[in-house]
């Protein structure tokens, strides 16, 4: 791309970028249960590229209690299981200087930049606290210890694509009515045992038991750890919507479909206004994300999924129409798209078919509004004054 010239298209992904990630629900599903830190998304990733997971993801299958016990048992491969601690034993020594993925079901090429790395209160949308953390809450290395541990020392493999859809009405939490089936909340935390790691496998006794997880309590767990905008791109989207003239806005995203019947398949109303400081970030609700954009593209709509090139080809595709159709312009070429995601595999492919890419951190999501409005240019300024003072 011309580094004079700003790019066309701004191009985003869901989940990790525009709402919180998902990623975080995971980290603290395995937490609370005692799982060893990135094995869920290790599981997952195992069972790609026709696990039930990316099967979801890609439209093949619809969201049931099919669909729920065929996701709990990807999570009981127990060849995924030895597999993962043979990785971790080989890579243990190396976690300080070891990128740490952090993608969903698909291989990723992120490193963290510092151990003490991970989101802050603000970061994750919530007001900032001055009580001091408990002794429970800080870093520590070793994932099997059932400890907080740092977000950037996790175990390979662990990283989150954009598992929702956030097709979705203000809710933060999932109530017992709200989920596809009767199951109540405390009858899904008893089918959640936590893994015995002193407990072994009778034919690999170096081997800890396998985490008995159930896919349906996982489930709702990360979707509800996405409902809420993330605290400084999705203001910078506000802000680009308002600009005139402005880069085609567009949106590719792996995404699910829920059954039409659930509160969270709704799309309601129209964007939220702007917000301010005086707006507190928990009552936004990026409600109707299709409204925000001029092109979208879901992978579940699409039969398609990141980080295949298809997907982008195809999306490529819809911006030349659109540019052609809609503005009356010379079309879209890849070079003049500036792609945003939190998954390094989704980004590698971006560059491969030509997009220049911006990097999504999780807890360091500010960073990608400033490398954004470099490439915009001077004049566009994405974040309000508080922000950039706080920040830069």
């Amino acid at each position: 791309m011309n580094p004079q010239k700003p790019p066309k298209v701004v191009l985003f992904d869901i989940g990790g970028v525009c709402v919180l990630s998902p990623f975080q629900g995971i980290i603290d599903f395995e937490r609370k249960h005692g799982i060893p830190t990135g094995w869920i998304n290790h599981a997952i990733r195992s069972s790609s590229p026709n696990g039930y997971w990316q099967c979801l993801e890609r439209g093949e299958i619809k969201m049931d209690a099919d669909f729920f016990k065929g996701f709990t048992t990807d999570l009981k491969n127990i060849n995924a299981w030895q597999g993962f601690h043979t990785s971790f034993r080989s890579e243990k020594k190396q976690l300080k200087d070891t990128a740490n993925p952090s993608q969903l079901g698909d291989h990723v090429s992120l490193k963290a930049e510092t151990a003490d790395s991970k989101p802050t209160d603000q970061d994750r949308g919530a007001q900032p606290t001055t009580s001091s953390p408990s002794s429970s809450e800080q870093p520590i290395d070793d994932p099997e210890s059932g400890e907080r541990p740092s977000l950037s020392k996790l175990a390979k493999d662990t990283t989150i694509g954009d598992p929702v859809s956030i097709e979705s009405e203000d809710v933060v939490e999932p109530s017992s009515k709200d989920k596809l089936h009767t199951k109540s909340a405390s009858e899904a935390e008893e089918t959640i045992v936590a893994p015995s790691l002193s407990s072994t496998d009778s034919s690999n006794p170096s081997l800890p038991a396998l985490p008995q997880i159930d896919g349906e309590s996982l489930f709702w767990a990360m979707m509800s750890a996405s409902r809420s905008p993330d605290p400084y791109i999705f203001p910078a989207l506000e802000r680009l919507l308002k600009q005139n003239p402005r880069p085609i806005l567009a949106a590719l995203s792996n995404t699910v479909i829920y059954p039409p019947d659930h509160p969270w398949s709704k799309e309601i109303g129209s964007p939220p206004s702007s917000s301010s400081a005086n707006t507190p970030l928990p009552h936004l609700s990026f409600s109707n994300p299709r409204s925000y954009f001029d092109v979208y593209v879901a992978s579940a709509e699409v039969g398609m999924r990141k980080p295949h090139r298809n997907i982008y080809e195809f999306t490529i595709q819809c911006l030349d129409e659109f540019d052609k159709k809609e503005r009356g312009g010379q079309g879209i070429k890849p070079d003049e798209i500036v792609f945003l995601d939190d998954i390094g595999e989704n980004l590698k492919t971006g560059k491969e078919v030509g997009m220049k890419t911006i990097r999504v951190q999780l807890g360091k999501t500010w960073r990608a509004v400033k490398e954004l409005e470099g490439i915009l240019g001077e004049e566009m300024e994405l974040m309000d004054e508080r922000t950039r003072r706080a920040k830069l």
